[in-house]
């Protein structure tokens, strides 16, 4: 069951003023990525074809994901009037296709799927929490708020079904660790590359995933602060089997931090130097 409902949100409070035109790309690209959430539902009704509690948990988790997806798209259109959200979803999906023909994960157990659920939603929960809190539009800020909350709640649901499998299927730590970091390295595949794509650059122009990635993390990475990080990485520990807080959890927090500050400069001078070709007006 939803734990909100898209109209619920004060949408007449939407202040133009306070916008940060930074904010904008990114949350066109969130918005294809989370409403494409139907296509992850059939893909996990396959593959856990003979678990009907998961597979209702699945379901509902979509409908919530699209509801993410078609609340930030809204918001887009309102920060962007020329923008056309149906268009640019479409386009993203004729060129973004997942296999949900799968009769298996592809992370080799059920365990490892959802632990790999289990990091997609430490990141969102991260993210808009990171966004929610750095954004002054007053509806942003609501709605990020409503969509961390759900995603810390997907979280809590993939971990609770991953703690039953992993109970059957015993996959080891290394196995864990090897699923969880795999997994949060797929961050830079074509998924959101190509909704930044799709969401901010001219029809017709030549997708390029290099150019896309650091347009979308030169952005993203900069709304992140430590605790987003610390927080998260507590949430990483405790998926693959390690105590959330304590001194291995606090340095790898940091060590985290660092990289990201790292890959954050890296983009933007990548960012700086191949502006988006044929892009519509995207602020850096």
């Amino acid at each position: 069951m939803k734990h909100w409902h898209i109209e619920q949100v004060a949408w007449n409070r939407f202040d133009p003023a306070r916008l940060d035109p930074g904010i904008v790309p990114l949350v066109k690209a969130a918005a294809m990525v989370e409403k494409n959430g139907l296509d992850y539902a059939v893909y996990l009704n396959r593959v856990f074809v003979d678990d009907p509690d998961f597979r209702q948990a699945a379901d509902n988790w979509a409908v919530e994901e699209v509801q993410h997806g078609d609340t930030l798209g809204r918001w887009a259109m309102l920060a962007d009037p020329n923008w056309d959200f149906d268009a640019a979803f479409t386009r993203y999906r004729e060129g973004y296709k997942i296999d949900v023909n799968a009769d298996a994960s592809v992370r080799g157990s059920r365990t490892g799927e959802l632990i790999a659920r289990c990091m997609v939603e430490t990141g969102t929960s991260s993210y808009y929490t990171a966004l929610g809190e750095a954004a002054e539009e007053p509806v942003l800020k609501e709605v990020c708020k409503l969509i961390a909350a759900d995603e810390y709640r997907h979280f809590k649901l993939f971990y609770d079904h991953m703690k039953r499998y992993l109970a059957r299927e015993r996959l080891s730590f290394p196995q864990r660790l090897r699923v969880a970091a795999g997994r949060i390295g797929e961050s830079e595949d074509d998924e959101l590359a190509f909704a930044f794509h799709c969401g901010n650059e001219a029809e017709g122009a030549p997708f390029d995933h290099k150019r896309c990635t650091a347009a979308y993390m030169g952005r993203a990475m900069g709304y992140y602060r430590f605790r987003h990080i610390e927080r998260g990485m507590g949430m990483i520990f405790k998926s693959v089997g390690l105590t959330p807080r304590g001194r291995m959890a606090d340095l790898a927090a940091k060590g985290a931090w660092r990289l990201l500050q790292w890959r954050h400069g890296r983009y933007q001078r990548e960012l700086a130097a191949a502006p988006p070709a044929g892009a519509q007006q995207v602020a850096a």
